[in-house]
């Protein structure tokens, strides 16, 4: 009923508060149907939640049919059965690979459909496990037109997961009183303090203070305030390149996140696993035990933005960080080899560490 009021309303100055208002009530009800209502908890389909093991995870999203469970078998050597009838994947069937030394487990999840959002088919338990995911790789069939492509996308979308974007760019905080201060660090084409009062009233915050720091949508201010969307990058990965011309495939090639492959024949596979560690940022540090060489065949892998010796220690055990005394790092991140450094010293990819305990 809200997206035909939506789809009626005109847009213009005089009217964005009210759509502004029918997003967030939208976002509302959107959370309510995701979120299970309390209680004992009904079963939430068994095989959906895989542990999580490996340096991270990454979910094949799609619709039934386009070759995910092939691309697993020939990517991971897991057998996840293929056979030419839809929804043949019916839970999660996990793999692991191991590429440039990390361990990196794939999800083959069951295939989607429009409607998934909404509750439709086992959509729901397939977006929760995709959400948990470092990066998504949504593979495409290339005989069938990308309309797909805006489905998925819409789909995860409502879901709220964020496709190859950014965390908006605003301050939000939430205090006892003193009405909302609404503060603006660049001009503004969408929101002003009107719209975002409406916006905020419909969550019944009344109190609170608000920073824009880029040009922000009330998308993006709807999203902050929710405070449960998750940024992940993502990988369109066109299957079956094998039944189209050279012709077609050049110009696949310059649509951006995009990988051309095909799982039956396994063409450019590592061209595939070169953009997913791409995409993945993930950073090696090599391990050098006292009076030998260090040991370049298992690196523990470390998330870039969580690369410093602090994190190195808790990633092989908690207790290494209590006996700690110095570290010594070769490598990009310092200045002469090997150098000195302590807990927050920031490391970068390929570096070489010796722990010495106190």
């Amino acid at each position: 009923y809200i997206t035909t009021l939506m789809a009626r309303t005109q847009k213009n100055k005089a009217t964005s508060n009210h759509l502004g208002l029918l997003k967030a009530r939208l976002a509302k009800m959107r959370r309510e149907l995701i979120t299970p209502k309390g209680g004992s908890g009904g079963g939430t389909g068994e095989g959906f939640d895989v542990a999580k093991t490996g340096d991270a995870r990454i979910g094949f999203v799609g619709f039934p049919s386009v070759g995910k469970s092939t691309l697993l078998s020939n990517l991971a050597g897991v057998y996840s059965e293929v056979a030419a009838y839809e929804f043949t994947t019916l839970t999660t069937v996990p793999g692991v690979i191991r590429y440039k030394g990390a361990k990196i487990q794939l999800l083959d999840l069951p295939g989607i459909i429009e409607g998934a959002k909404d509750g439709k088919g086992r959509g729901r338990q397939v977006i929760a496990v995709a959400r948990t995911c470092n990066l998504i790789l949504i593979v495409l069939d290339v005989l069938k037109p990308l309309g797909h492509k805006k489905l998925i996308e819409h789909e995860l979308e409502g879901f709220g997961i964020r496709l190859n974007k950014q965390p908006p760019n605003i301050g939000f905080k939430k205090k006892d009183k003193g009405g909302i201060n609404f503060t603006v660090t660049c001009p503004q084409s969408e929101l002003d303090g009107d719209a975002v009062k409406s916006i905020l009233a419909e969550y019944k915050i009344h109190n609170a203070d608000i920073t824009l720091r880029s040009d922000s949508t009330a998308d993006d201010l709807i999203d902050v305030v929710e405070g449960n969307r998750v940024y992940i990058p993502c990988i369109y990965v066109l299957n079956k390149i094998d039944q189209i011309s050279i012709e077609e495939l050049d110009i696949i090639y310059k649509v951006p996140h995009c990988v051309p492959i095909s799982a039956h024949s396994r063409w450019n596979f590592d061209d595939l696993l070169e953009k997913m560690w791409d995409y993945l940022h993930l950073v090696r540090i090599y391990t050098k035990p006292k009076g030998q060489l260090p040991d370049y065949t298992s690196p523990v892998v470390l998330p870039t933005e969580h690369t410093a010796v602090e994190d190195f220690c808790l990633k092989i055990h908690k207790s290494l960080l209590k006996e700690l005394k110095y570290a010594l790092v070769w490598g990009a991140s310092v200045k002469h080899n090997p150098q000195k450094v302590g807990k927050d010293h920031v490391m970068e990819d390929e570096d070489v560490i010796q722990l010495v305990k106190k």
